[in-house]
């Protein structure tokens, strides 16, 4: 809840400004990051409010699922409080750009003086070796009018925010490997070794995509899906917030994204529509893609793929708090969201001698997926072990410092963080599948016919199954987690119990074991087996 506060010197012009504080809303700085002097005051900028909306709790407890019509009726923001905010943009020489109801969230538009004064900020410019962002030092406050309406602020900081998930295989001189070279496979190919539902077609779902940078060229897609005899699935784009499909041209780069996620959920669930939600890197537009997937009430997403991620300790309490919101909307609307747990073994990328997980595959409630190896030929997988090629190059897992032990994964000896405090939390991940890039996906990128894997492949995958089921039963499974951890679904998940995804620290390493493990979940998908528990 937001603290009242006494007016404050402003300490810059020694005027005085007043409002409710923010909580935790003063930001630090990114390493290396200095400071250029003040934001342009007369530049245009966006920033997305969240507003308070009636409690869903209830609906998750059910279990029930809702249309989107009915959530945004019955749960989105009140007619009167969206009113509230207009009035409020109008008199701060705001203007109100856009407005997702059944989110709750207000997207306003205004020169950088405006969102100043506003919000009690001084917007500094900081340039840092790799990106230019602007943010603010000082704690949001929020005006004593609107308080009560507005819960968050995003956008006052527009630093890069996530990082992609996936790896291009190379030679040892550093040179993209080509297909020949590797023990790769085609995103068909792994379907086939995971036994997802032969001939299946998901020509009734719609699998959403969210994307922070890059693009697709649509008539590399039609090669690509030529080239494997499939169907050239259709492909849309969605635009959150002026973001849009913008290829770059180097695989390297966030096409290499795009275009796995579409390749993979596009081959491996044949038929389904590929709604692709661009956005900016940055807490507001990861938030806004977020809402804009779920509360999709055209392209209607069953099922939702993200690639994109970072620490947990990247992220504010304010942004994880306001994302975990959204996919709790998913749950209740029935939407399963599968996410990439990371590519950097248990420290997540972090250099700080501690391990780490990666958000938003720590929210419980997510489908977080882990990376393995895997060896076979035709429908016979003759090996599968944790995917570990060393602290840069392994797949992500351990326990949420952020997040709670859910229910549902209380009975799977869940072991305390290998952190100091050993926190008892919500265990990452909650599946795997093949991510080695060794072993990983031939992929058609910017005119390259190379190799790519990381957890980022692995989520398109499960959302691929996951099209499939929801087609093969005519409504959607929506959130697994609760099923999957029962004994109903021994069958359906391949155990892998050789393997540990240690980031060169023995003491922050998890290692693989029978039944539930920090590397790798559940394991693996029998995908006939598992479509069969939930008919």
């Amino acid at each position: 809840m937001m603290k009242r506060s006494d007016q404050l010197l402003d300490g810059k012009d020694g005027q005085k400004s007043s409002g409710v504080l923010l909580p935790y809303s003063e930001r630090s700085q990114a390493a290396d990051a200095l400071n250029a002097g003040p934001a342009d005051p007369e530049a245009t900028m966006t920033v997305t409010v969240l507003l308070r909306r009636p409690a869903i709790k209830h609906l998750l407890e059910s279990g029930n699922h809702l249309s989107r019509e009915a959530f945004a009726r019955s749960y989105g923001a009140k007619a009167e409080d969206i009113k509230r905010v207009e009035t409020f943009a109008d008199e701060h020489h705001l203007i109100v750009k856009e407005v997702n109801v059944a989110a709750g969230t207000v997207i306003l538009s205004g020169k950088t003086a405006a969102f100043n004064e506003t919000f009690g900020v001084h917007l500094q410019k900081y340039k840092h070796p790799h990106f230019t962002y602007h943010s603010h030092s000082e704690p949001i406050r929020i005006p004593e009018t609107i308080a009560e309406v507005i819960e968050n602020v995003f956008g006052l900081d527009n630093r890069p925010q996530a990082k992609t998930h996936f790896q291009i295989r190379r030679n040892i001189d550093g040179a993209v490997q080509s297909r020949q070279t590797s023990k790769s496979f085609t995103p068909p190919q792994v379907a086939q070794l995971y036994r997802f539902p032969e001939d299946s077609q998901a020509s009734s779902q719609c699998i959403g995509i969210i994307e922070l940078g890059g693009g697709y060229q649509s008539d590399e897609l039609k090669n690509y899906f030529a080239e494997l005899n499939r169907a050239m699935p259709a492909v849309v784009e969605v635009p959150v917030n002026g973001a849009g499909n913008q290829p770059t041209g180097d695989p390297n780069g966030p096409d290499g994204e795009v275009v796995l996620d579409i390749e993979v959920a596009g081959a491996v669930a044949p038929g389904a529509k590929i709604a692709v939600y661009f956005a900016s890197n940055t807490d507001a537009g990861f938030l806004n893609a977020i809402n804009k997937a779920v509360h999709d009430s055209v392209n209607k997403p069953s099922v939702i793929s993200i690639s994109w991620g970072s620490a947990e300790s990247s992220w504010t309490q304010q942004a994880m708090k306001a994302m975990d919101r959204a996919f709790q909307d998913a749950r209740v609307l029935g939407v399963t969201i599968c996410s990439a747990a990371g590519d950097r073994g248990s420290a997540d990328g972090v250099d700080d001698g501690l391990a780490h997980v990666d958000f938003p595959a720590s929210s419980p409630n997510m489908l977080a997926c882990g990376g393995t190896r895997l060896e076979g030929s035709g429908s016979v997988i003759t090996n599968e072990t944790v995917w570990n090629d060393g602290p840069d190059s392994s797949t992500g897992g351990g326990i949420s410092q952020y997040f709670d032990l859910p229910d549902w994964q209380k009975a799977s000896q869940v072991p305390p963080s290998a952190n100091p405090g050993a926190k008892i939390g919500r265990g990452v991940p909650d599946v795997s599948g093949n991510a080695d890039p060794e072993t990983g996906y031939q992929i058609l990128v910017d005119g390259q016919q190379t190799v790519i894997g990381g957890t980022s492949a692995v989520a398109p995958l499960w959302a691929g199954l996951i099209a499939l089921m929801n087609h093969k039963q005519g409504h959607s499974v929506g959130f697994l987690n609760p099923t999957l951890y029962s004994s109903a679904a021994r069958s359906a998940l391949r155990d892998i119990t050789q393997g540990n995804n240690d980031s060169s620290r023995e003491a922050n390493a998890y290692n693989a074991r029978p039944g539930w493990d920090a590397c790798t979940g559940l394991g693996s998908p029998d995908g006939t087996n598992l479509s069969g528990i939930f008919q």
